[in-house]
């Protein structure tokens, strides 16, 4: 019989539902378990496809071409595992369901109900999402915060599968305990609140996870327990760390996976593997010191007064994973590339930087800024990685100045050029002519075969890989030949040849650029290939002394566990 641990948010969003979640699923693990996570986002969208990253964080894509919630890359770094497209559900999502089995006389006929119909759908996915990942313990967080009213029909469904299954189903709350600057005092009353409101729903917290600047002190635990109803040790310090990395290891020192497999009537399996791998991560991340300057070209940073660094979370955690498994310390800057369009005389500054990256990103806003980027990233030799747009722009680059292709764009920048490099892919045409844009791009793991004299395929020791894409356009083929002959390296093709996955530059520290996102399917413990080699080039030497790695007798770095 399958366990369920809900996850919920108080007091405020941005808690830190997500880690928290895939922190508790990494301590279960630890105890033996076979354990998955599911998101629910309260949306009306049906897939974060269609989100503004601004707004809503990074569009996370699952092996099987979901476009998710940005918590389902957590899961998957975390519990180093692909969570598939079940695992992921939203309000619109749900309805459309009930809705199309309405229309198909499913329900035989009956009144179709917000209650019970919906919550009965959403059991019906969560139930089916742990069958098919044929998992023990199945983490659900729940989006948003308690007392809203987008997602009472999810907790609704909690509420009824509590019921159903009484010892098989925990609650986790998630809240934040302010510390007001004026004040000086931890505040519990916020958190007495959330707890209050969750109780009006049906639903008894039976562990409440403190998020605060500062470590939880006995008073505070006691007044939230004697409010709450909640035993005193099940109240659990979740201060600000360094590194999110730190968690597990924090909850494990506080016993949360025994206390939770204590409720389950379950205790840690025999052969357990515990956390020590996560134990030597924290410890090489605590203990670095010798940097790795990593630039980052972007337009989804900005959000009001604010910087927003969800819009490349996976980026970010994939740079720090690489930086990690070469023992040195990532040090992340955003480069606005608007910036450069307007006074390109700054472009010097990349200098300052051991490598850059070009991410991945939509419509014509700063494009220019970024070609001049990857322009003086080629000719003044400093490690270049781009990643899906970053491919078309540095292909466009190319053209533009070394083909003497002078009006090189992509039909994405300009739908009229005569001199598109960049142009739509064929099965894609219908789709933008009759503005079906959700869930229509090219989504998901593809095979992409290797030239095994190129860069890539020593990053990744094989000769055919599986990487996740999410795009629309791609390089044009009746510009191959041409740019080949520039000296433009092909360096990863679909199986059929007739898409150009990875392009290349020899005589250059490391110029490459994927038409894939590699960053979906970095691992904290061992890194992704490509961004590993991007570090060791950024590192400046042919080595590799003192990685996390596992060298072979001729020096080559070969990757663990990928």
């Amino acid at each position: 019989m399958s366990k369920y641990i809900f996850v919920v948010g108080g007091v405020m969003s941005g808690v830190g539902k997500g880690i928290a979640a895939a922190s508790i699923g990494r301590v279960l693990q630890g105890k033996g378990y076979s354990v998955s996570a599911i998101k629910i986002d309260p949306y009306i969208n049906v897939d974060a496809g269609t989100m503004n990253p601004t707004e809503h964080g990074e569009v996370f894509v699952t092996e099987d071409g979901d476009e998710t919630d940005q918590d389902l890359g957590n899961y998957e770094r975390f519990l180093d595992k692909n969570i598939l497209s079940d695992n992921y559900m939203t309000t619109g999502r749900v309805y459309q369901t009930v809705i199309e089995r309405e229309r198909n006389l499913e329900y035989g006929g009956k009144c179709v109900e917000v209650v019970p119909h919906i919550p009965e759908e959403i059991i019906r996915r969560i139930t089916d999402a742990t069958k098919k990942s044929e998992t023990e313990i199945m983490l659900i967080e729940v989006g948003g915060t308690i007392g809203e009213y987008q997602n009472m029909l999810f907790l609704e469904a909690a509420r009824m599968m509590k019921m159903q299954n009484f010892h098989d189903v925990i609650f986790v709350l998630v809240s934040f305990l302010p510390v007001p600057s004026k004040v000086g005092e931890m505040k519990t009353k916020p958190t007495q609140y959330a707890i209050r409101t969750l109780n009006s729903a049906g639903i008894r917290a039976d562990f409440v996870l403190c998020r605060a600047e500062k470590p939880l002190d006995k008073i505070r635990k006691q007044k939230i327990a004697i409010s709450g109803s909640i035993f005193p040790d099940h109240i659990i310090s979740a201060p600000d760390v360094e590194s999110i990395y730190e968690i597990p290891i924090n909850f494990e020192a506080e016993e949360v996976g025994n206390k939770i497999l204590k409720l389950f009537g379950w205790g840690p399996k025999m052969g357990a593997p515990g956390l020590a791998d996560w134990q030597s991560l924290v410890n090489t991340i605590e203990t670095v010191d010798q940097p790795v300057k990593i630039g980052i070209v972007g337009k989804y940073f900005k959000t009001g007064d604010f910087v927003l660094k969800d819009s490349y979370i996976s980026v970010i955690e994939a740079v720090k994973h690489a930086c990690w498994f070469h023992n040195r310390k990532p040090e992340i800057e955003w480069i606005n590339s608007e910036v450069y369009e307007k006074e390109p005389e700054k472009l010097e500054e990349l200098k300052k930087y051991d490598g850059v990256i070009v991410p991945g990103g939509f419509g014509s806003r700063g494009i220019e800024g970024k070609i001049l980027t990857i322009k003086y990233l080629r000719e003044n030799k400093i490690p270049f990685f781009g990643l899906c747009y970053g491919l078309q722009l540095a292909t466009i680059e190319f053209a533009r100045n070394v083909c003497g292709i002078t009006n090189a764009t992509s039909e994405e920048i300009d739908s009229d050029s005569k001199e598109q490099v960049i142009h739509i892919m064929p099965d894609q045409v219908e789709n933008i002519k009759h503005n079906r844009y959700g869930s229509t791009m090219r989504l998901g793991a593809f095979p992409c075969v290797l030239s095994e004299n190129s860069i890539s395929f020593k990053a990744y020791n094989k000769k055919e890989i599986s990487e996740r894409h999410r795009h629309r356009y791609e390089v044009n083929n009746e510009y191959r030949e041409q740019l080949e002959q520039a000296g433009l390296v092909f360096a990863g093709k679909s199986p059929d040849d007739r898409l150009v996955e990875i392009i290349e530059l020899p005589d250059h520290p490391f110029f490459v650029a994927t038409q894939f996102h590699p960053e979906f399917k970095s691992r904290p413990l061992v890194g992704h290939p490509l961004f590993n080699e991007f570090v060791k080039a950024c590192m400046g030497k042919n080595g590799v002394d003192g990685s996390r790695g596992v060298e072979t007798e001729d020096g080559e770095l070969q990757i663990v566990n990928y």
